[in-house]
């Protein structure tokens, strides 16, 4: 798997010494203990930008290297998504061998051991604790008392559409001049898609003790238009089983639950589009805002709801 993210334009080393980009690492992303067995030419490289306030640096070391992460960085979480090579992850007594197509997250608290082919190279994302609570808040999780917790790994498919997103967010966070909003904007959908993958210990706030009505499901359904919201999470808003959602929407939509809730996105970004009052920077950013990451098939299912693309909807707006 090739994966491109960061270019030239964000290179900050090119084929020098592991230690030197262990150094610029240890610095900006905390403390950790690099071990390198043996010496040979020099190959490391390190890429590094920033969108809003959220770090990424792609590097790699070039050598076959370990990393002992024993200094936990309160203030923000880590992201790492394995490019290409290979990296073995010891934790707890627990060891997992990653791929590239894998992502590890790594909290707060955690101590960890590394260990990297020579041919490894990564992509991590600095995302401060601050932001995933200001998201978390925005998208009406329940924050636990000791904070957001994240399983290690995660094995990621197309359907997750993060590689999607984070070229998009590594091509903006590279644009010249730097649209600030735009940036913020790029920065909470990215964590807000982090924050929808399985195996953390949010729950989103419950609606108690009432009856479930098909307006109700609506209800809920439009209050979380902008969330990444699963059938699991829809069912434990409104306090029913997953199997029991079927039955209402074939009967009052025809059609199921995943399908309408894709539908009304659609429907949503239309309306936002047609709308003359709406600031908007462009098509892509209403899009990502409704959790649409691949872009060519969110035009494609666009065009086949409305019969055109969005483009079209969008250079509509101002005719009346």
């Amino acid at each position: 798997m090739t994966i491109l993210l960061l270019s030239g334009r964000s290179e900050v080393f090119h084929m020098v010494d592991p230690y030197r980009v262990h150094e610029y690492a240890n610095e900006y992303l905390g403390a950790h203990k690099l071990i390198v067995p043996a010496a040979r030419d020099p190959k490391g490289g390190l890429k590094r930008c920033r969108i809003a306030s959220i770090d990424l640096f792609q590097f790699s070391y070039g050598e076959r290297v370990s990393i002992n992460i024993s200094s936990p960085d309160d203030d923000a979480y880590y992201l790492h998504m394995i490019m290409s090579g290979a990296c073995s992850l010891s934790a707890h007594g627990h060891e997992h061998d990653f791929i590239p197509g894998e992502v590890l997250l790594i909290n707060p608290d955690d101590t960890l051991k590394l260990r990297y082919s020579n041919d490894y190279e990564k992509l991590v994302i600095r995302l401060p604790a601050s932001l995933i609570k200001a998201v978390c808040d925005e998208r009406q999780y329940v924050m636990p008392r000791d904070g957001v917790h994240f399983s290690p790994v995660h094995r990621l498919s197309q359907e997750n559409n993060i590689f999607s997103l984070l070229s998009l967010v590594c091509r903006e966070a590279e644009n010249e001049p730097n649209d600030l909003q735009v940036q913020r904007h790029y920065a909470k959908i990215l964590v807000g898609k982090l924050l929808s993958l399985p195996g953390n210990n949010l729950r989103l706030k419950a609606l108690a003790g009432e009856r479930v009505s098909f307006d109700r499901i609506e209800e809920v359904i439009e209050q979380n238009l902008k969330n990444d919201i699963s059938l699991n999470q829809l069912a434990e808003l409104l306090d029913v089983s997953i199997y029991s959602l079927f039955p209402v929407f074939e009967k009052h939509v025809h059609t199921t639950p995943k399908r309408y809730i894709r539908q009304r996105k659609l429907e949503a970004v239309r309306i936002h589009l047609s709308d003359p009052a709406a600031v908007i920077n462009n098509i892509t950013e209403v899009a990502l805002s409704y959790g649409f990451y691949h872009l060519g098939r969110f035009a494609e299912m666009y065009r086949n709801a409305f019969g055109e693309l969005p483009s079209e909807t969008f250079s509509k707006r101002h005719e009346d």
